[in-house]
């Protein structure tokens, strides 16, 4: 197969720069610029192009090739990479398929080799799952073959370089005034808070927003596979990062090692990430012994659902010890206080599904109380008492009445 302009244009820049040495970036961009002054198979270049060819070839070097092109688009959010030439972005909420390539066919397996060694993160034939961190704070998935059977895919997804209040997610239509004054209250009344919701909802972004209520004189730990939030108001702050096992299969430091240690370092709030397994057993344990007021988030398609995936993965946590199914949900009805659950639509707008209470144990299931808003219809609200009604997820529905 023929090479595409790019690749030979790359092959002979590749040419006059020795890898081994040390060039700096002006002496890049002077023997590109030489190459793309050069006559190219009788093709004629525009300065568009040539601008646009300069960029691409540079990154291909110095970053992380077409990636790099990408990310400097503000409005993309997410990038799914399928194969050199198979690239998808989502914008505005909408998958679409990016007019692009990478240099070359082998320059996707060298990509991903750099980002991983970015943050000393091993990813091969052996060990061919990985997640990473870029210096922008975006999130990484790597899926090498044997597992992924069509070649390297990549998935970034990408977050916005300034902190979202709850204030723009209101302006948004993301939640309502009555729902962020609620839980502006809660968060200060240090209740325990978990935020479910899919893939995609934007479950970290919400809580980094709920964070913003946390008084800065609280110290907060947080806790994540790869560190995402941004607490800029908390001035005593620790982050906390899992680390994977070495090739040997040792040194690995779970996030449930992290939240035991947690509670060892004096912490008003512990935040994780994400719960996904057994360290859910211990994040219960930490909201039951003095860390009130923690957050933590959990995939799941429904408040209900998320209540599901919590006893379950407790008890994956406590299989030697054997909990009962009724001591595990009395754990999550006495540690738990709010579920905030989150939607996606299907126009890629994130909205708050509900505020669910968690109200105790209820023949013999974990109760909840949806919690309605007067301007969930109605926009606006008066300052002051907001009446609103709950609505029972089992067999009571009693009227309930909020100061905030």
């Amino acid at each position: 197969m023929k090479p595409s302009l790019q690749e030979e244009l790359y092959r002979r820049v590749l040419e006059q720069v020795d890898l081994q040495e040390t060039i700096s970036d002006e002496a890049l961009y002077a023997r590109i610029d030489s190459v793309l002054s050069e006559k190219n198979n009788g093709q004629v270049l525009t300065y568009a192009q040539k601008k646009k060819l300069r960029t691409v070839l540079f990154a291909s070097f110095r970053q992380y090739d077409i990636l790099s092109l990408i990310m400097d688009d503000a409005s993309v959010t997410e990038i799914m990479v399928n194969g050199p030439d198979r690239i998808y972005v989502e914008r505005n909420g909408k998958l679409e398929r990016y007019d692009g390539r990478f240099t070359t066919e082998d320059k996707l397996p060298d990509i991903v080799q750099k980002i991983a060694s970015t943050v000393n993160r091993r990813v091969n034939e052996a060990s061919p799952l990985a997640d990473a961190r870029l210096p922008d704070g975006s999130r990484v998935n790597i899926v090498l073959p044997p597992v992924a059977l069509d070649g390297p895919a990549v998935t970034i997804r990408r977050f916005s370089k300034t902190t979202i209040s709850m204030e723009q997610l209101v302006s948004w239509g993301s939640l309502t005034e009555g729902m962020a004054a609620y839980l502006r209250t809660a968060v200060r009344e240090r209740k325990n808070i978990f935020v479910s919701g899919g893939t995609g909802s934007g479950k970290t972004t919400f809580l980094g927003a709920l964070a913003e209520f946390i008084p800065a004189e609280e110290r907060v730990i947080t806790i994540e596979d790869a560190a995402e939030l941004r607490l800029r108001q908390v001035e005593n702050l620790v982050r906390l990062e899992t680390r994977p096992a070495n090739l040997e299969g040792h040194y690995e430091i779970t996030i449930r090692q992290l939240i035991r240690n947690a509670l060892r370092m004096r912490p008003d709030r512990i935040i994780v990430g994400e719960v996904r397994g057994e360290e859910a057993l211990d994040m219960l344990q930490a909201m039951n012994t003095g860390s009130t007021g923690s957050m933590s988030t959990g995939h799941s398609n429904s408040a209900k659902d998320m209540v599901s995936r919590i006893e379950t993965m407790v008890l994956m946590g406590s299989s030697e010890n054997g909990l009962p199914l009724a001591a595990v949900r009395a754990q999550i009805a006495s540690a738990l206080d709010l579920i905030v659950h989150l939607r996606r639509e299907p126009s890629g707008k994130r909205v708050v599904e509900g505020i669910y209470e968690v109200k105790g144990i209820r023949n013999g299931g974990v109760w909840l109380e949806k919690v309605r808003f007067p301007d969930e219809e109605q926009r606006a609200r008066p300052r002051g008492l907001l009446t609103g009604s709950s609505e029972n997820t089992g067999h009571f529905r009693p009227p309930v009445l909020y100061f905030l």
